[in-house]
Order: C-alpha cells, then sequence, then structure tokens
C-alpha cells in the first residue's frame, strides 16, 4: 500500500488518483480492523474460557506447591521446636541436679542425715528389733499398761532420792575400807 502511494506521489498528475487511493487505503484498513474484531469476538470467548481454564489449573499448581511448603516449613519448626524444649528440659534438669547436690552438701555439712542414711538406719532398727530378744535369750517385754498418774511429782522424785541414797549410805558400812568422804558425794549426785 505505502508503494503505491509512492508511486503515486512520484506522478504529481495524478492528484485525483491520489485522494481516491488514500481513500480506497483507508476503506481496507477499517475493514481489516472491523474483520479483526469481529473476530476476535467469535473467538474471544472460546480464548477466555481457554485462559480461564489455564488459570484455574496454574492456581491448582501453586496451591499444591505453597501447601507442599508451608507443610514443610511447619515440620522444620516443629522439629525444631521440639529440640529446643528438649534442650531446655535438659539444662533445667542439670540446673535442679546441681541445685540438689549443693543443698545435699549443705545439709551434710550441718550434720543432717540423708534420706539413704534414715532409711538404713530404719531398716537397722527393725532388724534389731526383730533379733533383739533371740540375741539376750529374754522374751520381748510387753508394753506397760498405761500408768496411773502421780499425784504430785515431790513423790516421784523424792522416793527414788531416798532409794539411791539409802543404799549409798550402807555401803560405806559394809566396806571398811571407804572413806567417810565417800557417802556424802553419792548423796549430793543429782537423780
Amino acid at each position: 500500500m505505502v508503494k503505491k502511494l509512492q508511486k503515486m506521489s512520484a506522478n504529481k498528475k495524478s492528484g485525483p488518483l491520489l485522494s481516491s487511493a488514500v481513500k480506497e487505503s483507508a476503506q481496507q484498513i477499517w475493514l481489516a480492523g472491523l474483520g479483526a474484531f469481529s473476530k476476535a469476538q467469535e473467538e474471544g470467548g472460546k480464548v477466555f474460557e481457554a485462559l480461564v481454564k489455564d488459570g484455574l489449573s496454574i492456581q491448582r499448581k501453586t496451591q499444591a506447591v505453597a501447601e507442599e511448603k508451608i507443610s514443610e516449613a511447619t515440620s522444620k519448626m516443629t522439629n525444631m521446636a521440639s529440640d529446643i524444649q528438649s534442650k531446655a528440659g535438659n539444662q533445667w534438669d542439670k540446673l535442679e541436679n546441681i541445685f540438689e547436690e549443693r543443698v545435699a552438701k549443705a545439709l551434710k555439712k550441718l550434720g543432717v542425715p540423708s534420706a539413704k542414711e534414715v532409711i538404713a538406719l530404719t531398716a537397722r532398727v527393725d532388724q534389731l528389733e526383730k533379733h533383739g530378744p533371740k540375741m539376750t535369750g529374754k522374751a520381748p517385754a510387753a508394753k506397760p499398761a498405761a500408768k496411773a498418774p502421780v499425784k504430785t511429782a515431790a513423790k516421784k522424785v523424792a522416793k527414788p532420792a531416798t532409794r539411791r541414797i539409802a543404799g549409798k549410805a550402807a555401803t560405806p558400812a559394809a566396806n571398811p575400807s571407804a572413806g567417810p568422804s565417800e557417802a556424802p558425794a553419792a548423796a549430793k549426785r543429782p537423780a
């Protein structure tokens, strides 16, 4: 089309011919545009539907990839969290053990027996209670019945004191070699 116009412009004689050629060219361009529009309108629905289908398939693929990446990230984060939690738990256990050891050392310095020592001692006492009467040859003493309440504390204290004094006073008379200073010393001893 351009070549036609150039030939015509080279020929200046064909002025009216040029305008008719320009009109004809514009008409052809207009008709080509209308044809393209018509064809696009006819096939546009089909192309649009094809684009929608392609878009859906791409969306599904991207969602699947995104879900896969999210699940991978979630599993990695879960593993990291459990690792951190176990390490923190181990650290707390170590700290607790150190604290218990230091408290045990402090109690040992104060003379407080450990739980193991108390358990061993209890077992030993139980063993001695079971085997004690057999070792001495005596039957185990029956537990005494409830004692009658003492009316006054003076009677309770006075009787043993007089017995001791009387017993000690008789000893020097029986033993002539004992000096007189021993009997008063025995009487002065607390009950």
